[in-house]
């Protein structure tokens, strides 16, 4: 496994510039919503939910089928059928979980997005910046619910309208009015979740500084871990979420393949391999990336059919957040098994 540190890593380099980029666009961000809230300034849901649309549908989801292209591209074709395969029966799994009980297809909804932003982190620190003090599986557990956490637990605290608005309208997709009886205790159980969200960050950081080697390891995972805590508390959850995926998560995954060796072919490149001519790279690129977008395509409209009422809201964009929401969950859960857990020598998150 190869480790990164902290010193180790030129200046110039091109990880080392993404992942700059990606500290800047959440501190940034933080900084801007942060000083709008002192002058009283908040931005309206529905300029939010078209932050969150931009966010999650033009920038966000193109970087999600690259990542599973990369990890296809140099695989037998037995293995990629298997892939195909075994995606779209989780996708189907987890959307006839949503048709029958909504309020546990949002719990796995909400499940998803924490593994997938601290599972991708784990990994994107393992191949930059180090993982030198996590040195238990505990630890790396306690990582990704960190990093992951600070997606959903919170803006829990934070923003509880907004949060409870949107999981709401996800839940009438199938049952209006599905979440009221949980809802009635959410001022109880939000704070729950911030104390032991808390606990769990206050664990991972305390954990890796005594096993810190001085390397810098710790002290870079600290600092992000912090700085995912002050994005998420700061900036209103539906443009926190709009863009922590495109400027944080697919960000750091472009840093994580510019810093590790690109694994070796076990069959036919998708691309046509080294030797192939320009043009054919070109046309093959262009076919894989048409079938991917009709692929998708197809998905979504198959769920827009399935679910009883897939617009849940008055407000064409509160229900199409409402939507996409729960779509991307179902592609990014087989995402998050079949591209990674299942597929431990590889995966879309390789690091040797």
């Amino acid at each position: 496994m190869r480790v990164t540190r902290v010193r180790e890593v030129a200046s110039g380099s091109v990880e080392w510039t993404v992942l700059t980029v990606s500290w800047a666009a959440l501190a940034g961000l933080t900084l801007l919503f942060g000083g709008l809230r002192l002058a009283g300034h908040t931005p309206s849901l529905e300029t939010q939910a078209a932050v969150y649309l931009v966010g999650m549908v033009a920038l966000n989801l193109p970087h999600g089928g690259y990542e599973h292209f990369a990890n296809l591209r140099r695989r037998v074709a037995r293995f990629r059928y298997g892939y195909v395969g075994a995606y779209l029966l989780m996708a189907s799994a987890f959307v006839g979980l949503f048709l029958l009980a909504p309020v546990a297809g949002l719990a796995l909804a909400v499940t998803v997005a924490v593994l997938k932003g601290g599972g991708g982190d784990l990994h994107v620190l393992r191949a930059t910046t180090g993982t030198s003090h996590l040195r238990s599986r505990a630890q790396r557990a306690l990582a990704v619910a960190a990093r992951g956490g600070a997606v959903m637990a919170v803006p829990v605290v934070a923003f509880p309208g907004p949060f409870h608005t949107f999981s709401a309208l996800m839940v009438s997709m199938v049952d209006p009015g599905g979440l009221a009886p949980a809802a009635q205790h959410f001022d109880t159980t939000r704070w729950l979740v911030g104390a032991g969200y808390g606990a769990v960050v206050l664990a991972h950081l305390g954990w890796g500084f005594r096993r810190r080697t001085g390397d810098g390891a710790w002290l870079a995972d600290a600092a992000e871990t912090l700085l995912l805590v002050g994005y998420f508390a700061v900036v209103p959850v539906v443009v926190a979420v709009g863009l922590y995926f495109p400027l944080w998560y697919s960000l750091r995954q472009v840093a994580r393949e510019f810093a590790v060796e690109p694994p070796a072919f076990e069959g036919r490149d998708l691309l046509g391999g080294t030797d192939a001519a320009p043009g054919t790279v070109a046309l093959r690129a262009w076919g894989v990336l048409v079938a991917g977008a009709l692929a998708t395509a197809a998905v979504a409209g198959g769920f827009w059919l399935a679910v009883p009422n897939p617009l849940p809201s008055p407000s064409l964009r509160f229900g199409l957040v409402a939507f996409w929401s729960v779509f991307i969950s179902v592609i990014a859960l087989p995402h998050v098994v079949v591209g990674s857990v299942l597929d431990r020598g590889r995966g879309i998150w390789y690091v040797p």
